[in-house]
Formats: structure tokens, C-alpha cells, sequence
């Protein structure tokens, strides 16, 4: 045990607590019973099998109301792994579930034995027959999809507002749709063949031309059982013409019957079956999909009405004159969104009846735009929209800013308006449709409903396909409210089936909160098929029991969780998981979202109950010491919950008063610090790597690896002891070297100016010469002590930074270059917090500007490019993409290079400062997927705007990565 680690008990919250009626019980703090734990990793490898309480707990929720914790985890590698989980489950008369993403809204991601991870190690897309098609994994994001086709100009069909999050898996398991696909455009149409593993174990690829014959023979029962169903559902025409009805509007309440309508065969019936099975029938471990052209020229508004039905009735005009997508918002729908960044602040005081209606055309040309904007306009002299607000011009566009911003608004539906919920409710996502030509009068009677249950909820949806979705927060730990909601949901339903012979589960599929009210909708002898359907597939009932059939009528009251507050940052979280794809660590160990859900359990528990202490001892390595901090968790959430910032939080608890105080001493004197950083930097090259790697690993045997960073091979050599020689009086503005410029030098093997010289030389060659103060030793962005939560040192820095920039800048009248990214967003932002309130005004004055950003706008315009390479790629960090200014580092890039290179799967490298040397893990753990894109093929060079950034590519890559303005020196020289 190291001598300086950190006590678990320093994070245990410290209020009182009663337990949570629906905590963990302590029965499960040992986590994975000890027989199940030792079988499945004798099967599978231990480094397969996830068994702690923590383990469990994390993968025990996903975006819906409910909260169901595995018995075990299973990683799953392949369709061996799978395959061997389902032979197992068979002999121990065992259930399984698959779990990618975990964005579905109705507990299909949870199951209380075998939960097998299906997201991890199941990435990847291959374009076919020059994008017409794809082949995808089921663990790809659909927006990792779409980026690897937008070059051929072709797109998906499903598009989902979770696409960021959600995977290809889910998104045909549950036949999700989105925003446009509607009942032509969804998996079911879109899908051109499968791979997927049956419960008994058989692999089935619908492609193959033998595909009937090897199933028959090897399941020969399944397929007599499949065509007994289809000749039944053939030969009753009432039963036939109902099935094809009730999917001429959007539907993915229950199995797709109409498969057996479409396919001839066994495996045409499975093809069609799987689609929409939500998990239940088999696990789908490849798709190939018929793409859609990407129609890139785009006329979008935002139209004002007076009420939702007015709305409503407004949507069949827009989609007569061939709108791609119409969506329609309620005035709570607005009104939340300004929690989103760029939505004008004035929505917030549109009146509670106002509606909108975002309305989108989509052309492959010029001629085909104009002809659309034409009709839109004559369809808006002959509406009536409002203008409630000053933000509000009802008028179309074509600005790719403003119409990303309307998006945004509309897809961040369920997270800001569940960021925006009372805190310590519940929240339920509702998702029905209704033909499209009683859109409004479902509007009117849905309000009225709500009204007289007691709900004020939030209404949004696909209005051009008659899709209506809408939020409702309730207690699940109250029973009176829980018996509120259940009388809603039966309302609710029968108004749906009975009023508007509508579908109960449009797009988000059956899930556990529809499955009681499945045979409301489809009647007893369609859903005795689907019974029997499930009996043909899966006869022992071993894949995800009670997620689309369950004849409990309670079942969707059944498991609904409670939401105890947390830290004030992260209790508006609906867990929604739309920050899981972008977080450094989330192949590693957690996620934002997984450290919240981790949270919130340690609060549904007694004051030192056996799992809350379990809990605790995973904690601070799962989620404090490998979260990078970077924060980009806030930009993938809607609603912005930094949970970088609660771990920071958290770093600082841990810390003593001695840890607190030598922090401060060395912020005092970090002239000195720096100084000696620099000098022990030059004698590591004397040294040796070698040395040093053994050196540092003892100690951080000794103390701990979250306090003494390893030594790594990659560290360049020390920068020169003096910077630049530059003057004042002709200066355009002040250029701020970063510490890690003043005590890094170039990396090893690369020639040139080291970056000082670089921003120094390109200045002044463009004529727009900077001055270097003579006095930047012993300041910092205060970076260093914010990242680790050290805050009476980050106060420290944060106003002597400040202080000294205001002087440097003679007040604010020039501008402040500052050479690193994320020292440039500290000095902008981060220290703001930290500052007395008369440095804050000071701060005020101040204009601080990346060099990414001086390099591009002040420096290239007057700059001759005279070398070039042949190609480049780039690592935009994730300061960079706070700071907003990432389409800078591409032009540096293309000035420097004729083809530039971002990597599809460029994300945070999670070196962040020093971290990347204290868990060199965490990097390469983040880096894994950029890395192999980057090493595929090669580049003549690789750039970057942050040295420690550097370091980590390099380490990842194995290639040399440096800064683009030492590129554009080299590109621009006479």
C-alpha cells in the first residue's frame, strides 16, 4: 500500500441519510456471486468478467426511468464470446441481455442476471460500392457512421436525435427512426442484410446465399415454426390487412408481423424480425445498410405559433410541398432550451401556449433549393406565425450556424427539459404517433389529458409523421405520485388506441413501460402471435425476459427508479448518456454518466452501509483519478453538466491541509519550480530513459501513481534558458509563452525554431511584430493547480496571471497571444472563478486570443506560403474545441500541406497536463481508436497546438507531432 494514498472515506457525503427504497441491497456489496463470477471468467478470461459492486451498479441504468442491477457484466470481444454467454445461460437456465449505448428510453439496456457489453470492443464501419452501402458494427455511434460516409455525399437512413450517443445496434434493435426517416427511411426499410447470433447459439448472415439451407439444418424446428406463423398470419386477410395498416403509420410497439408478410423464407422472416426485437430474439453483431444520398443544400426556419393544435395544423402544408422534416416544439420545449448554449435568451419569456415548428428542406442543387424556398414562401403569406419574442423572425435560412443552433434546441428536447425537472424526480419519456391528418386534435386532447392528471409536460415530435413524444417528472419514491402516473399511463393509452387507433411506442420501441398495454393496441390474436413468435425463436425464454412481452399488468410500475440529489453540477443529469462517447476514459474504466449513476447510489444508501463503502473504494481510481478533466462532457451535454469539474471537486476534498499548503508554497515561488523543472528536464537527457523509468516507478510505488508522474521515453528535451529577443514599442500585441513552452523544447529530431521563435518570426514577417515581457518566469494559466483541485494555489496563479497580463497589455489595449490552448482557455475562462472581485474587472479588460487563432486571421492573410508537404494530419485538443476555434488549426494545416487529415475518431488524448504521466493508461486507452487511424497510412507531417498534446500523440502514434505554427514557419520562409 503506498504511504500517501488517499483515504476512500474523504468522499463519503457528508449529510445524513435514510437508505433509499430502491437502494442496493447489502447482499450485493461483494458484488457477482463468487460460483458465477469464477465460471463465466474460466469461460470467457477474467478480464472479461465485470463483477464488483461498482461494476454493477454503473451499467445498472441507462436514459429511461428504470433501474435494474446485473448480476454480472460480461465484456464481450466477439461472436465466439457471445455465443459461448448464450451456451452457458442455456445450461444454467440463466437470462441475457445486451447493452451498447444504453441511450434507449425504456429499460431495453438493463437486465437482473447476465448483462453482456456489446459497445466496447464492437466499432467499426466499412464503406461499400462507393457509399450506396455500409457495413457497420453494432457498438458505432450513427454519427461515427455518418462521418465515414458524408465524403461520398451519402448519409443513413434512422437519424435519431441521439445519434451522438446511440449505436447502430440499438438503433436497429429498436428501429429507431428520427427526425426524418419516418416509415420509408427507418432500419426496416433501410437494412440490407444482417448478421446476428440466435439464443441457441447458430450465426446467421442474411447475405449468404446458403444462409436457408445451413439454418435449416442446423435449426430445423425454428424454421418450420417461422413458416407455420407465416401461412397462419397469410391465410387470416383481416389479421393480414390489420398488421399492414397499423404499419402505414410509424410503429415499433411489439415484433414486426409484417416480416412474415415480407420475407419468403426463414431467414428473410429473421431479417425482418430482428429489426425492432429490441434484443429479445438475438443479438445483431453486423448491419449492412442501404445508404441515402446527402442532399447537402438546406433552407431550415423556426415558425412561431399561437398554440400546439395551431401548429399542428400548420404541418400538412410544409409536407405537401416536400419537407424533409418538420418538427414541432410546445412552449415548454422552448423555454427549457435556453439551458442550451446559443439559444437566445429570450425564449424563456415565450408564453406557456406558444409552439414552433423547425421546418427543413433538403435539395441536391441550387435549382431544386430555389423551388422549394418558393413554395415554403408562399405557404408563409398564407399562415399566420407569431413574434413573441425579439429573437423570434419566422423566416427561412440558409446560414449553417443558425440552422445547427435551431437543431440543437430541438434535439436537446429530453435533456433540457429533464435538466430542468425538480430535482429528485423521475423522468418518463412518452413516444406515440397518430395519422398525420389528426395531428392537431391529439395535441388538444394530449393537453387536456395532462391537465387533468396534474402534469404540466413537455410536448415535442415528428409532427411531419404524426410522432409525438412528451416528458412527464413525477416522485418514483412516492407512491401517491407513482399511482398519479400510473392512472395517466392507462388514460393515456387507451385515448391513443381507442381515439386515434395510434401506435403506443412510435419510434423508441415496446421496452417495459409499453409492455403491459401491447395487447391493448394489437388485440389478443396478433399479440398471442408475437408470443408465440418468441417461443419459435428463443423457446427457453433466455434473452431479455420482460422487455417486449410481459403479461404482468403492473410491470410498467415495476423497478422505476428513485433520483437522490448529488452535487448541485451534476444533479440536473437525466443519465441520458450523450456524454459517453467523447469521455477520455469511457473504455478505461467510467463515464460521466456512469460517475453520477455511481453517485447517486452512494445517496440512496444508509451512512456506511456495506455498498456505499464498497462504492467508495472503487471511486477514486474509477472516477476521480482517471477522469482527464478535460470537460468535454459538458460540451456533448445539452444542458452542460461539467462532471470534469465535480471530480476536480473531488480531487480537492482528498486533499490534507499539508497537500493544500505545499501546493500554494510552490504557486508562490513557481519561479523557482519552473526554473528547476527546466534544469531537471536537461539532466533526464543525461540520464537516460531507461533510469529514469525505473526511478520514477519506485517512487510512485513508494508514495502513488496520482502523485509522481512516470517517466516517459517520449518527453523532449529542455527548452533554451532565454526566450526570444523582442521589443515593445512596435508590438501589436503581447505573446504569453506557456510554462510548458518555457520548459519543453522541440521534440526530439525535429529542426527549426523552437515555437517561441516560431510565433516570433511569423509575426514579424507579417508585419504584426509581438513583445515577449520580460517577466513571464513564475506566472502560469493556473492550470496546473485547477486541474488537480488544488485551489488555494490556483487562487494564487489565477490572480497573478491576471494582474500581470493587465500590465502587460497596458490595461487591455493589446492583446494577449498565448502559445497553448489550454492555457489560453484558463487564462480566458478558467480563472475567472478564482479571482478577487478587482482582478475580475481587470480580467474584464483584458482580450486574451489562442495562436491558433493570431496565426490564422492576424498572420496567414499577410503571409506568402512558398513550401508545402504533401499531406497532413491534426489532433484538434479539446481546448480547442472550447475555445471554439478548431477550424483554425485545419487552415494552418492546409496552408502547410496539400491534403490535411482529421481523423474521424480525433478526441480528447487525455494527457491533460501531467496526467497522461501519472496514469499512462488513461491516454492510451483514449487514444487507441485516433492512434490507428493515424498510423493506417502515412503523413508527411502531424500537428498540433499544445505540447503535452503532443507528447501523448506521439506516444499513442509513435509519430512525431508538433505545433502548426512551427509548420507555418517552415511553410512561409523565404
Amino acid at each position: 500500500m503506498p504511504v500517501r494514498e488517499p483515504n476512500p472515506q474523504t468522499l463519503r457525503a457528508g449529510t445524513r441519510r435514510r437508505a433509499a427504497p430502491d437502494r442496493v441491497p447489502d447482499l450485493q456489496a461483494r458484488g457477482t456471486p463468487k460460483h458465477l463470477r469464477e465460471e463465466l471468467a474460466a469461460l470467457l478470461g477474467p478480464e472479461k468478467v465485470l463483477s464488483r459492486i461498482s461494476d454493477l451498479v454503473r451499467y445498472a441504468s441507462d436514459a429511461s426511468p428504470y433501474r435494474f442491477v446485473p448480476q454480472v457484466v460480461v465484456v464481450a470481444e466477439d461472436v465466439d464470446d457471445v455465443s459461448a454467454v448464450l451456451s452457458y445461460a442455456h445450461g444454467k437456465g440463466r437470462e441475457v441481455v445486451f447493452r451498447a449505448a444504453g441511450t434507449s428510453l425504456n429499460g431495453q439496456a438493463q437486465g437482473e442476471d447476465i448483462l453482456v457489453d456489446v459497445r466496447r470492443h464492437w466499432v467499426g464501419v466499412e464503406v461499400l460500392d462507393e457509399g450506396a452501402r455500409a457495413r457497420i458494427r453494432p457498438g458505432t455511434t450513427v454519427v461515427r457512421a455518418n462521418a465515414a460516409l458524408a465524403p461520398y455525399g451519402r448519409v443513413l437512413g434512422p437519424d435519431p436525435a441521439s445519434a451522438v450517443a446511440c449505436t447502430i445496434g440499438g438503433v436497429v434493435a429498436n428501429n429507431a427512426s428520427g427526425m426524418t426517416a419516418g416509415t420509408t427511411r427507418n432500419s426496416y426499410r433501410t437494412v440490407a442484410s444482417l448478421t446476428f447470433v440466435l439464443p441457441s447459439g447458430t450465426v446467421v448472415d442474411t447475405a449468404d446465399p446458403t444462409a436457408d439451407d445451413e439454418l435449416a439444418r442446423a435449426e430445423p424446428r425454428l424454421c418450420a415454426g417461422l413458416m407455420t406463423l407465416k401461412a397462419e398470419i397469410e391465410a387470416d386477410h383481416e389479421l393480414t390487412a390489420r398488421i399492414r395498416a397499423k404499419h402505414t403509420i410509424k410503429n415499433t410497439n411489439g415484433y414486426r408481423l409484417d416480416a412474415f408478410l415480407d420475407g419468403a423464407t426463414p431467414v428473410e422472416i429473421l431479417r425482418g424480425l430482428m429489426v425492432g426485437s429490441e434484443g429479445t430474439l438475438g443479438f445483431i453483431s453486423e448491419v449492412v445498410f442501404d445508404t441515402l444520398p446527402l442532399d447537402r443544400r438546406v433552407s431550415t426556419a423556426l415558425l412561431f405559433f399561437p398554440s400546439l393544435p395551431a401548429a399542428a395544423a400548420a404541418v400538412p402544408r410544409f409536407t405537401e410541398a416536400g419537407a424533409l422534416a418538420v418538427e414541432l416544439m410546445d412552449g415548454n420545449t422552448l423555454r427549457a432550451s435556453v439551458s442550451v448554449p446559443g439559444v437566445p435568451a429570450d425564449w424563456a419569456e415565450l408564453p406557456k401556449e406558444t409552439a414552433a415548428l423547425l421546418v427543413e428542406f433538403r435539395a441536391p442543387d441550387e435549382a431544386g433549393q430555389q423551388a422549394y424556398e418558393k413554395a415554403a414562401a408562399r405557404i408563409l403569406t398564407e399562415l399566420e406565425p407569431v413574434t413573441p419574442v425579439a429573437s423570434v423572425d419566422n423566416a427561412f435560412t440558409r446560414d449553417p450556424g443558425t440552422i445547427s443552433g435551431y437543431w440543437k434546441a430541438r434535439k436537446a428536447f429530453v435533456t433540457a427539459i429533464g435538466g430542468s425537472r425538480p430535482s429528485g424526480t423521475t423522468l418518463i419519456t412518452e413516444d406515440f404517433a397518430v395519422p398525420p391528418a389528426r395531428l392537431a386534435e391529439a395535441c388538444a386532447e394530449l393537453l387536456d389529458l395532462q391537465d387533468r392528471h396534474g402534469f404540466d409536460a413537455a410536448v415535442a415530435g415528428h409532427a411531419a409523421h404524426g410522432n409525438l413524444h412528451f416528458l412527464l417528472a413525477f416522485d418514483a419514491g412516492d407512491p401517491s405520485d407513482v399511482e398519479r402516473y400510473a392512472a395517466f399511463m392507462d388514460d393515456f393509452c387507451k385515448l391513443t388506441v381507442e381515439r386515434f387507433d395510434g401506435s403506443l411506442k412510435a419510434e423508441h420501441a415496446t421496452g417495459r413501460n409499453i409492455a403491459p398495454f401491447l395487447e391493448l393496441e394489437w388485440g389478443t390474436k396478433a399479440t398471442e402471435l408475437m408470443w408465440r413468435t418468441k417461443e419459435v425463436i428463443d423457446p427457453d425464454g433466455l434473452l431479455a425476459p420482460r422487455i417486449v412481452l410481459d403479461r404482468d399488468p403492473q410491470a410498467h410500475l415495476r423497478g422505476l427508479k428513485t433520483i437522490p440529489a448529488v452535487e448541485p453540477v451534476a444533479d440536473p443529469c437525466i443519465e441520458c448518456g450523450f456524454c459517453e462517447p467523447t469521455c477520455p476514459s469511457h473504455d478505461l474504466t467510467t463515464t460521466p454518466r456512469q460517475r453520477i449513476v455511481l453517485r447517486r447510489e452512494m445517496m440512496r444508501q444508509a451512512d456506511g452501509s456495506p455498498v456505499e463503502t464498497g462504492l467508495l473504494e472503487s471511486y477514486g481510481y474509477d472516477a476521480v483519478d482517471t477522469c482527464a478533466g478535460d470537460s468535454t462532457c459538458a460540451l456533448a451535454c445539452p444542458v452542460g453538466i461539467d462532471t470534469g469539474a465535480m471530480m476536480k471537486a473531488f480531487r480537492h476534498e482528498r486533499h490534507s491541509p499539508g497537500e493544500e499548503g505545499v501546493a500554494a508554497l510552490a504557486a508562490r515561488n513557481f519561479r523557482t519550480v519552473e526554473a528547476s523543472a527546466r534544469l531537471a528536464v536537461a539532466a533526464a537527457a543525461r540520464l537516460g530513459d531507461r533510469f529514469l523509468e525505473s526511478a520514477t516507478g519506485l517512487a510512485r510505488k513508494a508514495a502513488r501513481p496520482d502523485l509522481v508522474p512516470e517517466w516517459l521515453p517520449e518527453i523532449p528535451g529542455a527548452a533554451a534558458r532565454r526566450l526570444p529577443r523582442t521589443h515593445r514599442p512596435a508590438a501589436t500585441a503581447v505573446y504569453y509563452p506557456a510554462c510548458v513552452n518555457r520548459i519543453f523544447g522541440n521534440p526530439d529530431g525535429l529542426a527549426g525554431p523552437s515555437l517561441p521563435e516560431a510565433v516570433v518570426a511569423l509575426s514579424a514577417r507579417a508585419g504584426r511584430p509581438v513583445w515577449i515581457p520580460d517577466d513571464v518566469a513564475g506566472t502560469c494559466c493556473a492550470t496546473i493547480w485547477h486541474s488537480k483541485g488544488y485551489e488555494r494555489g490556483n487562487e494564487v496563479m489565477a490572480n497573478r496571471i491576471v494582474e500581470a497580463a493587465w500590465g502587460w497589455t497596458a490595461g487591455g489595449r493589446l492583446p494577449l497571444v498565448v502559445d497553448a490552448s489550454s492555457c489560453t482557455l484558463g487564462i480566458a475562462h478558467e480563472v475567472v472563478p478564482y479571482l478577487t472581485d478587482d482582478n475580475r474587472e481587470l480580467h474584464a479588460e483584458l482580450t486574451v486570443v489562442d495562436s491558433l487563432v493570431w496565426a490564422a486571421d492576424e498572420l496567414l492573410p499577410r503571409l506568402d506560403v512558398r513550401h508545402r508537404v504533401g499531406s497532413a494530419v491534426v489532433h484538434p485538443t479539446c481546448s480547442m474545441r472550447h475555445l471554439g476555434d478548431e477550424d483554425r488549426l485545419t487552415a494552418l494545416a492546409g496552408a502547410c500541406a496539400e491534403e490535411v487529415v482529421v481523423p474521424v475518431d480525433a478526441g480528447c488524448c487525455a494527457f491533460a497536463g501531467d496526467r497522461g504521466m501519472l496514469h499512462p493508461e488513461l491516454t492510451a486507452s483514449a487514444t487507441a481508436r485516433e492512434a490507428a487511424e493515424v498510423t493506417a497510412r502515412p503523413f508527411d507531417a502531424h500537428l498540433s497546438a499544445n505540447r503535452m498534446c503532443e507528447v501523448g500523440m506521439d506516444r499513442a502514434t509513435g509519430r512525431t507531432y508538433y505545433s502548426a505554427l512551427i509548420a507555418l514557419e517552415h511553410a512561409t520562409r523565404p
